[in-house]
């Protein structure tokens, strides 16, 4: 991994590869690490940034609010850094919400934009509550609060199925600071909804959407995709396709990829 410090904060990348840019942003409580079963596929053509959000992995916390924004400035500078001006963007979950923050905010910069079990919409107030909740517990056994959360992004039977991979993923998650835990949610509960985005805007577009997520609704997530030139995945598992459907995921990230 290299690094920049940007507003006084060490952001950690890695940048492989020649070609198109890829870049892809991992979820709440991962890191780059959770793209190493992907990456190979597309480095045979393209060049991949993986970039750590503020408080994951090797990049460092910037104040006690992670929003949206704050982190899409932070991915612009890195490709800022590295000169590069157009992107094909990936974005799992949380990644997902921080892509469409940076897609507002440099649309011209934007070549594909990839929500990987994500959503364009703002946290319902149910989900606010949830995420205060668990702000509240984070003090209390930080272990058992993380490994519960990511056992609970799976769908059951992936339980069984996946073990060492979800081992390997509460490993990762583990790494994540208190404070990286709670300015995260607190960021995603101020994101604002950017289902406009899927309407108006010029760079092309895919969604993965499992049938299984235990966070995201499956037909709330398909109805933001009705009447859009949007493409669809639909994929049969839970909210971590890069593991319960990985051939699935990286088939359709090239055949996407192909047409940007």
């Amino acid at each position: 991994m290299q690094h920049i410090i940007y507003k006084g904060a060490k952001i950690a990348f890695s940048d492989e590869g020649k070609g198109t840019a890829i870049v892809l942003l991992h979820g709440f409580l991962e890191n780059s690490t959770m793209w190493d079963e992907i990456k190979p596929a597309l480095l045979k053509r393209n060049r991949v940034v993986c970039i750590d959000l503020l408080g994951h992995g090797q990049t460092e916390c910037m104040g006690y609010v992670h929003t949206m924004e704050l982190m899409a400035e932070t991915i612009e500078a890195v490709l800022q850094h590295l000169k590069i001006r157009k992107i094909i963007l990936v974005g799992h979950s949380l990644g997902g919400y921080v892509a469409l923050a940076l897609a507002e905010r440099y649309p011209d910069a934007i070549k594909g934009l990839v929500l990987l079990n994500s959503t364009t919409r703002a946290d319902s107030n149910e989900r606010k509550l949830l995420r205060d909740r668990a702000i509240q517990a984070v003090h209390g056994n930080y272990e058992n609060l993380v490994r519960m959360s990511i056992s609970n992004l799976f769908r059951p039977k992936s339980r069984t199925l996946f073990t060492t991979e979800i081992t390997a993923v509460k490993k990762e998650a583990l790494q994540t600071p208190i404070q990286g835990y709670v300015a995260a949610q607190e960021g995603m509960k101020l994101r604002e909804d950017r289902e406009v985005l899927l309407n108006f805007s010029p760079y092309k577009k895919l969604m993965f959407i499992a049938k299984k997520d235990p966070i995201l609704n499956f037909e709330a997530a398909l109805s933001q995709v009705e009447g859009t030139e949007v493409q669809k995945i639909i994929l049969p598992d839970g909210h971590m396709s890069h593991i319960e459907n990985k051939d699935a995921v990286i088939e359709g990230l090239l055949k996407f990829i192909k047409t940007c």
